[in-house]
């Protein structure tokens, strides 16, 4: 399954049930070893946003019937979700839960981890956080990646600043030469 990264919507009274779900998984043939793929949500109203998830994964990994998640990042934790005529239990955990992942169990088939990117991620580190999420190879929690994505935020917006600031002092910057009056005045120089 591949992700859909939308900054706006195509029609922009569409409600966040009827627009695309920003979901990546792991490759069918590999086994992760703690995430199994990552989920954008569009807000942190569960009530809202696990119908869609749910219904995208029952035919994919099999009845979805109970979701955990931690509390810090959702105001309000449903106890259950309706999902086209089935119900979805939904369970909280604080210490024993990563706040950046939710946990879904499908009494027929097992478990999966999804890691959750937070809905005002920009996209362009959504999209780095599902490709590096979905990676077999990747052997991060769902906080560290969340960690990670912003050091990495943070260290290109700050060699940006330095960039900006190198072209600034290349072309002049604060050390220009002041021109002379009469031209900052708009008048031609009589010397």
């Amino acid at each position: 399954m591949t992700a859909t990264m939308l900054d706006k919507p195509a029609v922009d009274d569409r409600t966040p049930s009827s627009l695309p779900l920003r979901l990546m998984l792991a490759p069918a043939d590999t086994s992760p070893p703690l995430i199994d793929g990552a989920w954008w949500p569009r807000s942190r109203d569960l009530t809202t946003e696990l119908p869609a998830l749910t219904a995208v994964l029952d035919p994919l990994w099999g009845r979805i019937t109970r979701v955990t998640v931690n509390p810090t990042f959702w105001p309000v934790v449903p106890r259950r979700v309706t999902v086209h005529g089935h119900v979805v239990r939904v369970g909280w955990f604080t210490a024993e839960q990563d706040p950046h992942k939710l946990l879904l169990l499908s009494y027929t088939v097992g478990r999966w981890d999804l890691l959750v990117i937070p809905p005002d991620t920009n996209p362009a580190t959504a999209a780095r956080l599902m490709t590096t999420a979905t990676d077999p190879s990747c052997h991060l929690t769902a906080s560290d990646l969340i960690r990670e994505a912003e050091l990495f935020r943070t260290a290109v917006e700050t060699d940006g600043d330095s960039a900006r600031e190198q072209v600034w002092d290349s072309e002049g910057g604060h050390e220009a030469p002041e021109p002379p009056l009469a031209v900052r005045s708009g008048q031609p120089s009589t010397t």
